[in-house]
């Protein structure tokens, strides 16, 4: 091995960190990337001879296995398998059934990987983990994403994992280095003595620095060849170059170890007692572990480089293929082990010379049992495989779909388009079309392309509501949603009109979907009150999870923070409990946003940053792109000038780039309140009047009234003021009201309106808006030089301003009391006492205060416990608190300050209307 390892310093440092700091109990990944040969898997050897006092587990793929639902997570894990009751119920559960070790339904994907990460962390116990994975590559679907799932959630668990994978395995989000041939000098160092100095000088040359093939290609060399005969070859590839090596091997052995080698490879198991039940002769077997091909460990037959299995597979002809997966199949008929029937039907499939729907059965039966596993990337292949050996061209479209549509569930979303284009020109059945339409939607929305989506999905709503209208409805409405992301209004003309021609479902969405559809033309008067008027909390109790999502959406749109919360904690609540994580993402999102309009930013950048985390780990673009632009909106307001202007700006090109109207929006809106409250007026106003009027835009117009007065254009804060009063006239909250007459009063310059909007903020949910207003009013009253009364509202101004570390605007009340001869006293942070913490242990330390366990918080949030106990060990200091005990009265305080109205500024006349202020 130290052979081997010459050339690999820089590799073997990294491993050394990465062990070392498991030791101290410090967590990381690493993924190797490479061609075959070029000595992945010697350097796991090198981590495992490294890792000594420490556990080591291990895995490797299989490229026949891959169809197999977490077969590579089983081999890893299978050491470590009775500690895993000492997990949460319902990760004992999701693993458990995703491994075949109990009948179970099936899993949310997210969920097993988070009980990966306990059982690792378990497992880590106080001496470290150190996890290795090879060939990655041939890893079937579901234990990749359960693997990569827990790396990208390593803390302080004091686990090291290290991926070996050829380079163009799919994985992102973790550390990576690319192995590169060895230079010359190492790569002589690897080469036989004996060898003539041009017989070695070509073998470096022709090898490219693969220390495999530096090993394998001299021993494949002709006594002539070695004696330095040697005659010209064309280049090829060293993978190729390795294989014909293995090939000269297997060439010199007798018939029967060829024939044991080819069983084996076809079944990639390594049964001893299956292989020989095959028709692999033992002597056969022995002769191959003495030419080193394979090792035979107890009953398990393993092949010591993947190269060896493709060779002996490859070089066998087709007839002798054929054969011995129906012997195979046979030979497992009477195996006890508990995947011995799908392994058998792929046995069959692979055996099939065409169509045969005996076998298409069998291996639907195998996509269900495949499915309770949760292995939807196992569905997909069993699905399609069916498909092929199929006749009937419905039944052939049938199971195209059902593997479109669990490829989709995988999240491999080009495979997914593939399979449902294949099958839609046989397609008629409506439950057939709106399968597939959810697929082609799917992945349009996670390329971030929501119009096509729409378009897709108002297509195939037309095709059905004939023969099944409360499926149409239901697509219509999802239409509708896609249409309002894009700001499309054309398509949510279409649906909503479509919607008005189905019977009545009486669904609350219905008029929820027509009502936003009316906003995004421009129609305020007529889209608010059928948008509002289906919020009623009593008929939204029925919903489902995506109904609330989309229910807490047309909240937002209706200045609902506090009812958009209520709505997205229930959902959050529903998929953290469901493993629902896809529609977790989409919850928090709106989640966040309806805590930062409430002025809690550190609560709403908490959320929206685990929001964050997951959409990529899902790798939904376009739920990335919304998050991004919220976070920009949050970072805004606790003027965090360089984060809010790489989020808002990096969201904004995205969205631009791909039509989201939405997502783009926001991210303006962020960088035009970000320059309001810093005082670049003229910044802000270009940024807020790039936002288009209509949908969610209608939200921002106040800002753009400020902008256009306080940059000297009164001018252009007309249409903005008409637009946002009359939203606010149809949404009727004490906060829209209150922003309203703020803004007739900066425009008009008529203290009434400013009276008045002090008086509506009182009971409102949205303390920096009521602040803005006292600003305001303050800034007014000092330029009519009575300063005594521009003191009061401008104190109350700054208190909520520092309450809500909301800086700019906090330092423009002090400037401008400085202005009134009055001393303002020093920022005042401590009324969130959690402010000091980071998001994450903001998070931790607020369920901790509720009472909630290490093991139930690390299940709500997607860490292990470890790293859980390891985060309240940071905050506590931070805190000035010693014990857990000390969490829940710390965390009353934070809560009593929200709840907390503002102070209350004198000098409200009493003879200013309190009814309609529009007028």
């Amino acid at each position: 091995m130290p052979v081997v390892l010459h050339g690999r310093a820089e590799e073997q440092a990294q491993i050394d960190r990465l062990v070392d700091g498991a030791r101290e109990g410090r967590s990381g990944a690493l993924v190797f990337r490479g061609p075959a040969g070029i000595g992945k898997s010697v350097l796991l050897e090198y981590a495992a001879l490294r890792a000594t006092g420490m556990r080591v587990v291990r895995g490797v793929g299989i490229e026949s296995e891959a169809a197999l639902p977490f077969a590579a997570l089983h081999l890893l894990l299978r050491t470590g398998l009775d500690r895993i009751h000492a997990l949460p119920d319902a990760q004992v559960r999701a693993l458990g059934a995703a491994l075949g070790l109990r009948d179970a339904p099936p899993q949310s994907r997210f969920l097993v990987g988070l009980a990966t990460l306990s059982l690792l962390s378990e497992l880590a116990g106080d001496g470290g983990l150190l996890c290795l994975m090879d060939d990655v590559q041939w890893c079937d679907e579901a234990s990749v994403d359960a693997l990569v799932f827990a790396a990208r959630r390593l803390g302080a668990e004091g686990i090291a994992m290290i991926f070996a994978a050829r380079p163009d395995l799919p994985v992102t989000g973790l550390p990576e280095h690319c192995l590169a041939g060895l230079d010359d000098t190492a790569a002589a160092a690897l080469l036989p003595a004996d060898l003539p100095p041009q017989v070695r000088e070509r073998l470096v040359q022709e090898s490219a620095g693969n220390p495999l093939a530096l090993i394998e290609l001299p021993a494949a060399l002709t006594p002539e060849q070695r004696a330095g005969r040697l005659s010209p070859v064309g280049a090829m590839p060293v993978a190729e170059r390795i294989q014909e090596a293995f090939l000269a091997q297997m060439a010199a052995l007798p018939e029967a170890a060829r024939t044991a080698l080819l069983v084996a490879a076809a079944e990639s198991s390594g049964e001893l007692a299956t292989l020989v039940a095959a028709g692999a002769p033992l002597d056969g077997l022995e002769a191959a572990e003495r030419s080193r091909l394979i090792g035979i460990n107890g009953t398990a037959v393993g092949f010591r480089h993947p190269l060896i299995r493709a060779a002996a597979y490859q070089s066998a002809s087709v007839s002798r293929r054929l054969a011995v997966h129906r012997a195979l199949a046979d030979a497992l008929i009477s195996s006890t082990s508990p995947d011995a029937a799908d392994r058998r039907i792929w046995h069959l499939a692979a055996a099939a010379l065409g169509p045969d729907e005996g076998v298409a059965r069998q291996l639907e039966e195998a996509a269900g049992r495949a499915r309770t596993r949760g292995g939807h990337a196992a569905v997909a292949a069993a699905y399609q495989r069916a498909a092929e050996l199929t006749v009937d061209p419905v039944r052939r479209s049938a199971r195209l779909a059902a593997a479109a549509l669990a490829a989709s569930d995988a999240g491999l979303t080009d495979r997914a388009a593939a399979l449902a284009a294949s099958a839609t020109p046989d397609v008629d059945d409506p439950a057939m079309i709106v399968a597939l339409t959810q697929v082609r939607a799917h992945r349009e929305v996670e390329l971030g392309t929501p119009l096509a989506a729409g378009r897709i999905i108002l297509d195939a709503a037309l095709r059905v509501a004939a023969r099944d209208p409360e499926q149409a409805t239901w697509l219509l409405v999802e239409a509708v949603r896609c249409a309002w992301f894009a700001g499309d209004a054309p398509l949510a003309g279409q649906a909503a009109t479509a919607l008005h021609e189905l019977p009545a479902t009486g669904s609350p969405l219905v008029g929820q979907a027509v009502g936003l559809a009316r906003l995004l033309a421009g129609d305020l008067a007529g889209g608010l009150p059928l948008t509002g008027g289906a919020l009623d909390p009593s008929g939204l109790a029925g919903l489902g999870v995506p109904g609330l999502t989309f229910a807490a959406g047309a909240a937002l749109a209706t200045g609902r923070a506090a009812l958009c919360e209520e709505l997205t904690e229930r959902v959050v609540a529903d998929c953290r409990r469901s493993g629902m994580i896809g529609w977790l993402a989409f919850a928090l999102q709106d989640q966040g946003f309806a805590q930062g309009m409430q002025g809690r930013y550190g609560e709403a950048r908490a959320t929206l940053d685990e929001g964050l985390r997951l959409a990529t780990d899902l790798g939904h673009e376009h739920r990335v792109i919304h998050l991004t632009c919220c976070l920009a909106w949050i970072l805004a307001h606790q003027e965090d000038v360089a984060g809010c202007r790489a989020r808002a700006e990096d969201g904004v090109r995205r969205a631009d780039d791909r039509k989201l109207v939405l997502a783009a929006t926001l991210g303006r809106w962020a960088l035009g309140r970000l320059e309001l409250g810093r005082g670049n007026s003229d910044a802000a106003l270009e940024q807020l009047e790039r936002i288009p009027p209509t949908g969610f835009g209608a939200l921002a117009a106040a800002d753009l009234v400020e902008a256009a007065v306080r940059s000297g254009r009164p001018e252009r804060a007309g249409e903005p003021l008409e637009r946002y009063v009359t939203w606010a006239r149809h949404v009727r909250q004490p906060a829209s009201d209150a922003v309203a007459l703020r803004c007739r009063a900066l425009v008009e310059q008529d203290e009434a309106h400013f009276l008045a909007a002090v008086r509506a903020h009182d009971g409102d949910d949205q303390p920096y808006e009521q602040a803005r207003t006292r600003l305001a009013y303050g800034e007014w009253l000092r330029r009519a030089r009575r300063r005594a009364d521009a003191r009061t509202q401008l104190r109350a101004a700054l208190e909520v301003f520092d309450r809500l570390g909301a800086e700019s605007w906090a330092r423009r009340a002090r400037t401008e009391l400085r202005a009134t001869g009055d001393v303002p006293a020093a920022p005042r942070r401590a009324g969130d006492p959690l402010s000091v913490l980071t998001a994450q242990e903001r998070e931790v330390v607020r369920l901790a205060a509720a009472g909630a366990s290490n093991r139930d918080i690390a299940a709500q949030l997607f860490l292990s416990p470890r790293t859980v106990g390891y985060h309240l060990y940071k905050a506590f200091p931070k805190l000035g608190i010693t014990s857990r005990a000390q969490l829940a009265a710390l965390a009353g305080v934070a809560a009593a300050e929200r709840r907390r109205p503002p102070a209350r500024a004198g000098g409200v006349r009493a003879d200013v209307p309190g009814g309609r202020y529009w007028v």
